[in-house]
């Protein structure tokens, strides 16, 4: 049985330790007492202190520790997580930043800086499905006016737009001037872009949702807490599970890009070979898959050039 002490006198060790029963994993509740001491943005390894903690730090810390004993993903009980070296807002209005888009992130990037050898800077870069701005906001603040023109950020959800716009004031906080202009948008995939953007955009991402039907049910409790819409979708045409929205941003992406021009989406590896084959049939070339940190075939970047379709 938990003991719980009074919420004063309470040392750090003490309450990591309680907090470890309670959550079940003592690092996740090392970094819930760093959180509640305001120390939880990097999530690493902070001083110690040698002396008591005060109340409010403790009571914070419980709840926190409550809440996600509860089953509540720790990334919506602080409120935010770290990606790319942003301090993302994240809350059940958007999917939870992670590793696997980091490294679709890092495919992007290559591809911005190829089409700017290639054509200079000013890029327009169109985040298809932006959910809490994750990779547009990434793309922005990493590759800087030097390169990217405009940012365009879409999303179906106004909810998740919110969330944001959140972010993108916070990175203007930090960035001022040196950031390209960012405009978040509403509506599916490419189609709310402006007219005037047509055959002009120069690199289109997009972390479309991938998750089969059959595959929802047996993900983990946690990822199922995640918005629905923003992971599971229907097959694609060939019958492939989880591929029809890759194949709706690779559709509209292809009416939309210039030449040269860049496409690269996040996908289920499984469905890896299926999308890379659509690409290449939409006249898109050359077309290739990026493993992720595990091995996986994660990214898929497909390119526009002169003469393709």
């Amino acid at each position: 049985m938990t003991r719980t002490v009074p919420d004063t006198g309470v040392h750090r060790g003490e309450l990591v330790a309680e907090l470890a029963e309670v959550v079940g994993a003592p690092h996740e509740a090392r970094w819930i007492v760093e959180e509640a001491l305001g120390q939880g943005r990097g999530l690493g390894p902070s001083d110690p202190s040698p002396g008591a903690l005060d109340g409010a730090t403790v009571s914070a810390a419980r709840a926190m520790a409550a809440r996600r004993a509860a089953g509540e993903p720790l990334q919506y009980v602080f409120g935010h997580w770290p990606f790319r070296g942003l301090d993302l807002a994240v809350d059940p209005r958007v999917l939870i930043p992670r590793p696997e888009t980091e490294q679709v992130v890092e495919v992007a990037l290559g591809a911005a800086r190829d089409l700017a050898s290639q054509r200079g800077g000013g890029l327009v870069v169109v985040d298809a499905g932006t959910g809490s701005g994750a990779m547009a906001l990434a793309l922005a603040a990493e590759l800087g006016t030097a390169v990217v023109g405009e940012v365009w950020a879409t999303d179906t959800s106004a909810d998740a737009l919110a969330v944001a716009a959140a972010n993108l004031e916070a990175l203007h906080a930090g960035h001022g001037g040196r950031l390209p202009p960012v405009t978040l948008v509403q509506g599916s995939w490419l189609e709310p872009l402006p007219a005037s953007l047509r055959g002009r955009v120069d690199l289109v991402v997009a972390n479309p949702p991938y998750v089969s039907e059959d595959e929802w049910a047996g993900l983990d409790a946690d990822v199922r807490r995640e918005p629905r819409s923003a992971l599971v979708a229907g097959p694609g045409r060939d019958g492939t599970p989880g591929l029809h929205e890759v194949e709706a941003v690779l559709g509209q992406a292809r009416a939309w890009l210039g030449s040269p021009g860049a496409v690269v989406v996040e996908l289920a590896p499984a469905q890896a070979e299926a999308a890379a084959g659509l690409a290449r049939g939409l006249g898109f070339g050359p077309v290739s898959l990026q493993r992720d940190l595990a091995g996986r075939q994660r990214a898929l970047r497909a390119n526009a050039t002169a003469g393709a379709g």
